[in-house]
């Protein structure tokens, strides 16, 4: 947990909700949104490593 974070609690102490600075909250959401994909694309075809690099050199996105 952030050292940033603070609670709210209820009257006897129990924590109810939380305050993030909004840095950290947005980058919460990208880590959640980031599994969400890799949870919808489990079950695609894998593609290896030397075809992704063949597919970007072609591209002109790297280089040798």
């Amino acid at each position: 947990m952030s050292p940033n974070a603070q609670f709210l609690t209820d009257v006897t102490g129990n924590r109810t909700a939380v305050l993030l600075p909004i840095d950290e909250y947005d980058s919460l959401l990208e880590d959640l949104h980031d599994l969400a994909v890799i949870a919808e694309r489990r079950e695609e075809p894998r593609i290896a490593l030397s075809e992704i690099k063949a597919r970007l050199l072609k591209d002109g996105l790297i280089h040798n």
